[in-house]
């Protein structure tokens, strides 16, 4: 009986073992850089590991944050940017990356529903070089480009409210950075909004104006002097109604008329 109550007791304590982890001490707002006085340690149950935290006070200070904690709430390295990256949206910027500023409107930003952490496509309709032989194209230049910020919004309403805004800033490779810079100046620039969960790139091809129209060629204007073709009736289907009575067979068309 001692055996049993003791073995028990050994596994009461290991159930509530726990061990130290970095949490805000009060609320913190995102782009805050974290210093001593804004860390501490705290309990956690060793049997429930939290992916990403950090067991030391110093492994924090003077990095930014780029979400917002509440108080006690364990950071993660998710939570972080790179110490000396700087405060506010440079902090959110990953290492080759760039934060590229793009005008907006009420329709250009899907009426409202471009949220920070948003992923778009990014169309521009533009005139050719030379006028076009078939007048303005719309192409699709990036895709899969995550939103930053709206405005001057560095976080999502939690309400998911919509709202109008002027800017949006994508965050973007150099590269596509240039393209960028140049589909704004050629033309309407116009973000399509599409699933977080969709990370599949589409080829597509781009949309001429002619390709509006119906598929149907329309029929060419005759000769002057000319008169335009007769045009030929067009053959209803003829239906037979086939009735089998014993030995007798007999036929009914319907449509010939």
């Amino acid at each position: 009986m001692t055996w049993y109550f003791s073995k028990r007791i050994r596994l009461s304590r290991a159930q509530h073992a726990t061990s130290g982890i970095v949490a805000a001490v009060n609320d913190m707002p995102s782009g805050a850089t974290l210093t001593a006085k804004d860390v501490e340690l705290v309990e956690w149950p060793t049997n429930l590991p939290l992916a990403g935290a950090y067991d030391k006070v110093e492994d924090v200070v003077g990095k930014p944050l780029l979400y917002p904690l509440v108080a006690r709430e364990p950071i993660l390295k998710r939570d972080l940017g790179v110490e000396g990256s700087g405060i506010g949206i440079s902090g959110k910027i990953p290492t080759g990356m760039r934060a590229t500023a793009v005008k907006s409107n009420e329709i250009v930003g899907v009426a409202g529903f471009l949220y920070p952490g948003s992923r778009v496509d990014v169309m521009v309709t533009y005139t050719p070089p030379g006028g076009g032989s078939s007048g303005p194209v719309t192409q699709t230049v990036l895709q899969n480009v995550e939103v930053l910020t709206a405005g001057q919004t560095i976080e999502p309403d939690p309400q998911g409210k919509p709202q109008t805004v002027n800017v949006v800033t994508l965050l973007v490779s150099p590269e596509d950075s240039q393209k960028l810079q140049l589909a704004s100046s050629q033309g309407v620039v116009q973000f399509v909004l599409r699933s977080g969960v969709d990370q599949t790139n589409v080829d597509l091809r781009p949309t001429h104006l002619d390709q509006l129209a119906s598929d149907r060629p329309a029929a060419p204007a005759p000769a002057p002097g000319k008169k335009a073709p007769r045009r030929v009736a067009e053959t209803k289907p003829v239906y037979v109604l086939e009735i089998i009575q014993g030995n007798k067979r007999t036929e009914t068309k319907f449509g010939d008329e």
